[in-house]
């Protein structure tokens, strides 16, 4: 038997070998935490400080760059930010006595070990961080980028992770309102599984993480700790996948992934709404990364005081767990709450009520210590901060890479370009029936998209809304974007029109941009022209905030997405949330009937690099992405707002990947309803360019002068081009395309790729 490594043996025997290694440590990291303890850490210790130091929890080689987004105004355009950067979730005021908590984060490399598993416990840890903010979780979003849709490998992984959001978030009841669905040759062996939540509270019900009140108790709660998901993803997403014989990729540590139980998850959600409404909750951490390590850590150190705890108190599926194993287990749907001792009797009762599993395994002190003892003997002795928020700080080295002046220079402008009626019609037809503009119902109807009876629009709508009071109609509208491809030609630019498009899939909505949050995901930070992307991505990102007037309410980073030399594309996924007045005057995507005028809002110029077509039909990416315009983006945005709530457009759809060409097919497909257009200037280039701060809007025939009027007033091109009807997509002088012909194209990739 393993004799049990305390602090008093610790300070005994300074020259004990321990595996700082293996468990991704640098040297310079141990011989700091040997310093913070005036000794060799316990083995406890050593476990602790590994996961919360390790890349995934402690944002190491990021915070310095994300400190910028502390300096942005907390104002939204509508209120106030209630809980910012540093919270489980952000919380903004979104009127009529509500707020909204929302928050994307990451579990990438999971999800590539244990497609289902990895992506299912992405959504619970989610779910968990927006329920800790005091808030009812009521819709999820899953955006999602795999290898190439024909490659073996992403046919064992995007199956697995598909049923993964689908069954968890089903079996909780939460409607899936949006997302991505992305392939590109750099995803394969690195799959990104995001997972973003929405959860709705009054202005009283806001809940944040600390631990304070000498006396009170220390209550773990939910799931039983097991021995899956030890090291977890606070391991797995801090490392580089290593090349493999066959190409694929894998992890150079397998950790075991976290195995997820979402009807426990259901209990432990009411359950906790529940304690909350009888205020007998003094502080609340939810138990994701790094487990017990990080939920009594990140609570004592934000309270003021210390805390003890009895670790062997800490109720087990496996009963042959060791201290460090039980701090580092990554075991879902458990949470830890500070309860005052008055209130401890009605805690556990509710818990008993909802069959949660409750025990009490600590209390708060009056020292500035965490302590933990295992059978009466103590094996941690830190201090909470040096462990949860106190970590290293690396000051990477970033460089712009030598190739990125030769990937700009290599535009589309030599390339062949359609050059009559046939060929753009059949180039419509290839970008629609590519991979990452065809249809993906075969994904999202996997997901419960309807249930609780509360969504107003959801996937393929360019964004999500949810209603959050059945009295005002009152709601919020959400959607995620990001363009690899043009982060990899300019991650500055990148960063901003990822922000750019989920802005105005919100705008058009009908629904006024308030606040974003963001999934940072990248390669190796210790690649020199990865750490550059992420520079300049987040500078782009502030400063676009900085401009649009909206702050970032926090989000994740996820580095180390990176097989062998091969990094992702830079994908800065950035979500943004709006709020609308009433919901009934919210604008779908699709022709809705015949004599609507079409019009083309915003200015369209020859911008093809990185484009949809370049990668379609010549298989290319080089040049610059689109000019960004946020100036443009913003009165864009305004215009719909306004537009929908005097009830002006009939229909609207956002202009970005496959650009015109691709809105109108959309638009045709999704009603069967086509339309007759005229092509201004250029045909190709009115089809397929992808300039920013654009959409195309169906206006009533006796609407379209005032709509005209409001878009003059707001600073917004508006030009006629054609009118709905009919059964075809007609584009005067070049070609006719039944919607059926543009169904059975666009519907077919997806479906015939993952079909057996």
């Amino acid at each position: 038997m393993r004799r049990l490594d305390t602090v008093e043996q610790a300070a005994r025997t300074p020259d004990h070998p321990q595996p700082w290694t293996e468990l991704g440590l640098k040297p310079d990291e141990y011989e700091r935490i040997r310093e913070i303890l005036g000794r060799r850490p316990t083995g406890a210790e050593l476990a602790m400080y590994s996961v919360m130091w390790s890349e995934h929890c402690s944002y190491k080689s990021s915070k310095v760059h994300l400190k910028k987004f502390g300096e942005l105004p907390q104002e939204t355009p509508l209120g106030k930010t209630l809980a910012g950067i540093g919270e489980n979730a952000g919380v903004i005021d979104v009127g009529q006595g509500y707020a909204v908590t929302f928050k994307v984060e990451s579990h990438n490399h999971p999800s590539y070990v244990e497609p289902y598993q990895g992506a299912a416990t992405g959504v619970g840890g989610i779910v968990r961080d927006i329920l800790a903010m005091g808030a009812r979780p009521v819709a999820v979003m899953d955006p999602l980028r795999f290898g190439p849709l024909d490659a073996a490998d992403t046919a064992r992984v995007l199956p697995g992770v598909v049923a993964g959001v689908g069954g968890y978030g089903n079996c909780l009841g939460l409607p899936n309102i949006g997302g991505e669905v992305v392939f590109d040759e750099t995803y394969l062996g690195n799959p990104l599984v995001n997972a973003l939540c929405v959860g709705v509270l009054r202005h009283e019900q806001l809940h944040t993480a600390h631990a304070s009140g000498v006396g009170n108790q220390v209550v773990l709660y939910g799931a039983r700790t097991g021995g899956d998901g030890i090291g977890g993803v606070s391991v797995l997403a801090s490392e580089t996948f290593t090349e493999s014989s066959d190409g694929r990729g894998g992890p150079a540590k397998r950790p075991s992934v976290q195995v997820g139980d979402p009807f426990m998850e259901k209990l432990l959600i009411e359950c906790t709404l529940e304690l909350f409404d009888a205020g007998v909750v003094a502080g609340i951490q939810d138990l994701g990364g790094a487990g017990l390590s990080c939920a009594t850590s990140e609570l004592a150190s934000a309270g003021d005081g210390g805390m003890h705890v009895e670790l062997d108190t800490v109720p087990l599926r496996d009963s042959t767990l060791s201290p460090e194993e039980i701090l580092m287990s990554e075991s879902q749907e458990r949470m830890m709450a500070v309860v005052e001792p008055e209130h401890l009797a009605r805690f556990l009762e509710i818990c008993a009520k909802w069959e949660v599993e409750a025990t009490v395994v600590g209390e708060v002190t009056d020292g500035d210590h965490l302590v933990i003892d295992w059978h009466g003997e103590t094996v941690v002795d830190v201090p909470p901060r040096s462990v949860a928020h106190d970590g290293p700080t690396y000051q990477r080295p970033y460089a712009r890479p030598d190739w990125q002046d030769t990937l700009q220079a290599d535009t589309t402008a030599s390339l062949e370009r359609p050059a009559d009626g046939d060929a753009l019609r059949t180039a419509l037809l290839d970008v629609l029936g590519s991979p990452n503009q065809a249809d993906k119902s075969w994904v999202t109807d996997q997901y419960d998209r309807y249930v609780r009876g509360d969504t107003v629009l959801a996937q393929p709508e360019d964004a999500g809304m949810i209603r959050i009071d059945d009295e005002t109609n009152l709601g919020v509208a959400v959607a995620t974007d990001c363009n690899g491809r043009f982060a990899k030609l300019d991650p500055y630019a990148g960063a901003q029109l990822a922000l750019a498009e989920a802005y105005r899939n919100v705008g058009v909505s009908g629904a006024l941009p308030l606040a974003i949050t963001d999934c940072l995901n990248f390669g190796s930070p210790e690649d020199p022209a990865v750490m550059w992307q992420f520079e300049q991505a987040t500078s782009g990102l502030k400063d676009a905030c900085a401009e649009l007037g909206i702050p970032v309410t926090g989000g994740n980073v996820s580095f180390y997405n990176q097989t062998g030399e091969t990094a992702i594309l830079p994908t800065p996924v950035v979500g943004v949330l709006g709020v609308i007045s009433d919901v009934t005057t919210r604008v779908r995507q699709g022709f809705a009937g015949e004599g609507d005028a079409l019009l083309l809002l915003g200015s369209t110029r020859d911008e093809l690099d990185g484009s949809a077509w370049s990668q379609v039909a010549h298989g290319h990416l080089g040049g610059r992405p689109p000019q960004v315009d946020l100036a443009a983006e913003k009165a864009l945005a305004d215009l719909m707002v306004e537009a929908a709530a005097q009830g002006l457009a009939s229909t609207a759809h956002d202009l970005s990947d496959g650009g015109l060409a691709i809105a109108l097919a959309e638009a045709t497909i999704r009603n069967g309803v086509g339309a007759t257009v005229t092509l201004p200037g250029d045909p190709f280039v009115s089809l397929f360019s992808e300039s920013v701060a654009r959409a195309l809007v169906s206006v009533p025939s006796g609407s379209v002068d005032a709509f005209e009027a409001l878009a003059a007033r707001y600073g917004v091109p508006a030009a006629r081009i054609g009118t709905t009807g009919g059964d075809a997509l007609s584009v005067d002088g070049q070609f006719t395309i039944g919607a059926e012909e543009l169904r059975t194209v666009w519907r077919a990739p997806i479906r015939e790729a993952m079909r057996g």
